[in-house]
């Protein structure tokens, strides 16, 4: 699947080879910590896979989305320089351009 950024996406992000793993999502420019990123965006699923982003609600049930936009290419780093709040995902600290955006991925659920 080729995922083709919006245009809200290409202000901030590019999908290029990553050294961490297959591809990665790149700063464009210097984007601050807290600002607001984008929404982890695809259907709802209870299945595993690649690109599914597992969020715990307060009443502990998981619910999984599987990634359809550039956040997909989200790679994990113990030292995230994002990360998200329910699917919508903010800078953690100040991010500069051409680095790798990436999130922690904790644990599975």
């Amino acid at each position: 699947m080729t995922i083709k950024l919006t245009d809200s996406e290409a202000l901030y992000f590019y999908v290029e080879e990553s050294d961490i793993h297959g591809k990665g999502l790149f700063a464009k420019t210097t984007i601050k910590a807290g600002t607001y990123l984008g929404d982890y965006e695809g259907p709802e699923t209870t299945d595993n896979g690649m690109h599914v982003l597992w969020i715990e609600e307060e009443d502990g049930e998981w619910i999984g989305r599987d990634g359809q936009n550039a956040l997909r290419y989200l790679n994990h780093d113990r030292n995230p320089c994002a990360e998200f709040d329910g699917f919508e995902l903010y800078a953690a600290a100040d991010i500069e351009p051409h680095q790798e955006i990436t999130i922690d991925y904790g644990e599975e659920p």
